[in-house]
């Protein structure tokens, strides 16, 4: 199968500059740094630059979005993380699963010492702060909004909504300062910055949405040939990813004068439905990667 090209993907508006001052700012008022992930894209979806900017401070990755992400390999990665030390758990903050790991991995693991040594002092019932950093769109502020039982956080399905810090309370135990979404100024790793367009990260007008509905469907012939033929009803063996388009197009009834396929808006609706989770559970990098 041929592998299709796109162009160099680069985006870094200037409010994300703001952000990663405002979170060196701000650490000295937290306990701790929890990093929302997509379970889909676990490395990818990190912020590279998370660990030098909140260096210090314990730290918990939640890999969001696992309702969407392939289960076995979702829990692949959880091991991956605690085998290197680093505290993780996964939840769906749509439906609400996963929250009571992630109180308990912040109580338990992450902050144990702290809530010790506090307690030793006297210090009962002081709350815990945290600080929520993510990508954009990752979910940040639907798991703050879950968590709190609110819907204080703006959530839309979009890259680049949060704008602004703001404090949300959970209960009278937890804290959360909850940071605008912020990517870092230049992708090294295209194939990264893919897998963040893919899953919506990266705003869709500065990319070849052809291109990259391609990319998209070469990849799920490879390792979700089922997916593809469950929700399209297409066989995709031995196509390249035009070919693939071509034909998602013509199963939806896509076409333009002349029986063409408007490629564009076959690639429109293949990307809407994957950020949907309607394409299926699929991950698009695994740990022994």
């Amino acid at each position: 199968m041929a592998e299709t090209e796109i162009k160099s993907i680069q985006w870094f508006p200037g409010h994300m500059a703001k952000t990663r001052r405002s979170i060196k700012e701000n650490l000295s008022l937290v306990d701790a740094v929890v990093e929302i992930i997509d379970a889909r894209i676990p490395l990818s979806s990190q912020n590279p630059e998370m660990g030098r900017m909140t260096a210090g401070k314990p730290r918990l990755l939640v890999l969001n979005k696992r309702d969407m992400a392939d289960n076995n390999i979702t829990d692949r990665w959880i091991s991956y993380f605690r085998k290197k030390g680093i505290a993780a758990v996964s939840m769906d903050c749509k439906s609400g699963k996963g929250l009571k790991a992630f109180t308990s991995a912040l109580e338990n693991q992450v902050l144990k010492d702290l809530i010790e040594t506090r307690k030793a002092k006297g210090m009962v019932g002081a709350p815990l702060r945290v600080m929520v950093v993510g990508i954009p769109n990752v979910g940040k502020s639907s798991f703050i909004n879950r968590m709190s039982g609110s819907k204080k956080a703006k959530v839309e399905d979009r890259p680049g909504v949060t704008r602004t810090k703001q404090w949300v309370k959970l209960g009278d135990r937890i804290e959360m300062l909850d940071m605008p979404g912020v990517l870092w100024p230049k992708f090294d790793d295209q194939l990264v910055a893919r897998k963040l367009a893919f899953t919506g990260a990266i705003r869709d007008d500065i990319l070849d949405i052809e291109t990259l509905a391609m990319l998209l469907l070469e990849y799920l012939a490879e390792n979700y040939p089922a997916c593809l033929k469950e929700r399209y009803k297409m066989d995709s063996e031995g196509l390249d990813g035009k070919e693939l388009l071509e034909l998602l197009g013509r199963k939806r009834g896509m076409l333009i004068s002349g029986g063409e396929v408007n490629t564009e808006r076959a690639a429109i609706m293949l990307l809407d439905e994957f950020r949907a989770g309607k394409t299926g559970c699929i991950s698009l990098e695994k740990p022994e990667e």
